[in-house]
Formats: C-alpha cells, sequence, structure tokens
C-alpha cells in the first residue's frame, strides 16, 4: 500500500514562505498571527474559499469594534495579501471598500541632553550599554543592539556592522567613541564565561540560516557570540544549552525603573 504523503497545513505553508523569502522572525509571527485571526473571524473557513469582500470585513471590524490602530490594520493587510499571493497563488484583487483606521496624530517624545544623562545614570550594566549605543549610533531598534555579535563590532574602525536589518540588508553605523573602554570591559567579561561555557563542554550559539550546517564549528567561535548574551542557558532542539542574547524586556524594565527614577 502505497505511503500517504501528508500535505502541509495552511500555517506551515506560510511559515514556509515567509522564510524562503528571508522574512524576520517577527514578521513571521506577526503574519501568522493574523491569518489564524482572519480564519476564525470567518468561522474557521478555509481562506481559499474566502475573498476579497471577506477580507474587507475582517479589516473593517479591526479598525471598528476591535479599535486596533492604523499602522495594525495595514499589517494584518500586508499579511493577508502575502497569503493569498505567495500561498494560495490566488490574487484577491483591490481591496478598498474599507473602513480605514484613523491615525492620529502624535508628537514624540524628546529627552533633552540633561534627562537622557539622568536617565543613563541611573543604568548599569548591559542596559546602560545598550542605551548608550541606541542614543549614541545609528541603531534604529532596541533588537539591532541586543542581535550584535562579537565580529560586529569593529574597535579600530569605529564602526559597528548592523547584519539583516530592516528589509534584510545590512549596514554600517557608528561606534560611540565615549562607549569604547566601557564595552571592551563588557566583552572581556563576556568572553570568560563564554570559555566556561566552553569548558563544561557547552558555547554554542544559533547561527542564521543554515550556515550552522555548512560550519559546524562556528557555534562556537568567540566571533559569532552575542556582545549582549542572555544570563541564562536553554535546551536547544539539539540537546545541548545555547545562550541567546537578552531579552527586549529586560532591558525595557530597567529603563523604566531608571526613568522612575529620575
Amino acid at each position: 500500500m502505497p505511503t500517504r504523503i501528508r500535505r502541509p497545513r495552511l500555517l506551515e505553508q506560510l511559515r514556509l514562505a515567509l522564510r524562503v523569502r528571508h522574512y524576520s522572525p517577527r514578521t513571521e509571527e506577526a503574519y501568522v498571527a493574523w491569518v489564524r485571526r482572519y480564519v476564525r473571524f470567518h468561522g474557521m473557513r478555509h481562506p481559499g474559499d474566502l475573498g476579497r469582500d471577506e477580507i474587507g470585513r475582517f479589516l473593517t471590524a479591526l479598525a471598528d469594534r476591535a479599535g486596533l490602530s492604523a499602522s495594525s490594520q495595514t499589517q494584518a493587510l500586508s499579511a493577508l495579501i502575502f497569503l493569498y499571493r505567495e500561498v494560495l497563488n490566488a490574487d484577491p484583487g483591490a481591496i478598498t471598500d474599507i473602513v480605514r483606521a484613523r491615525q492620529p496624530g502624535r508628537l514624540p517624545v524628546v529627552l533633552s541632553r540633561e534627562e537622557v544623562r539622568a536617565l543613563l545614570e541611573r543604568l548599569a550594566g548591559t542596559p546602560r550599554i545598550v542605551c548608550i549605543l541606541l542614543y549614541g549610533s545609528g541603531l534604529r531598534r532596541l533588537l539591532e543592539a541586543l542581535q550584535l555579535r562579537v565580529k560586529d563590532v569593529d574597535f579600530a574602525g569605529g564602526e559597528i556592522r548592523v547584519r539583516r536589518a530592516k528589509g534584510a540588508k545590512d549596514r554600517v553605523t557608528v561606534l560611540p567613541g565615549g562607549l569604547t573602554v566601557e564595552l571592551e570591559r563588557h566583552l572581556e567579561w563576556v568572553r570568560r564565561r563564554h570559555q566556561q561555557d566552553l569548558a563544561r563542554g557547552d558555547g554554542k550559539v544559533a547561527l542564521p540560516y543554515a550556515f550552522e550546517r555548512k560550519s559546524p564549528g562556528a557555534a562556537k567561535e568567540w566571533s559569532w557570540q552575542y556582545v549582549f548574551p542572555a544570563a541564562r542557558r536553554y535546551r536547544h532542539p539539539s540537546g545541548d544549552c545555547r545562550r541567546h542574547h537578552v531579552h527586549e524586556s529586560a532591558i525595557q524594565r530597567a529603563v523604566r525603573a531608571a526613568a522612575q527614577g529620575a
């Protein structure tokens, strides 16, 4: 009796399509969440049986009943357009008959130099270095700082190489001169802990795409380690213990506490 090959489910197909096109993990999770919410909104009907009208009703409900922001509504639309065009190979057509969420006009909050100094004075350790990097360099998001590898920091050239930034493009930005000594001391501490991990038989770090299969030993190399590794290790599906980078929430909590103190 021939073996039946299981066809990947819709969300599995969506994840695969996003990964093949090198979308970021955060975009992947957001798109999957929107598609799941879209299917539930229409009573668990398959998106292949739905079309432009159903997409319009879903997006209108997001703005009308759910009260979501304009940016969230736009992201939901992008997720559904990707689903239909790249996964279902169908063009839903122009989706115009929807109620658009209102985009409120807000002024950005910009701290003065004195306020920034007061904030940084109440930070210590990794949160302080991360915040100085964000303030003094061209890093655009917190995650760009946390995903830095040792090889991305060029002390001699005074540069930071940002990998897989927006649009999956690399770019070079400035390394703040006033942070050099403090960052070097931090990396020495990170190196000692990495050596301790190696002595235990661990010391691996996640590598981008399929690079680990091409170069298995690179996962333990010092140059590939995160500049800001997490305090706790995690169990990888392969069975070994690894370190991820510091979670965003840890930095955000420290900044919130410093802001309250300042």
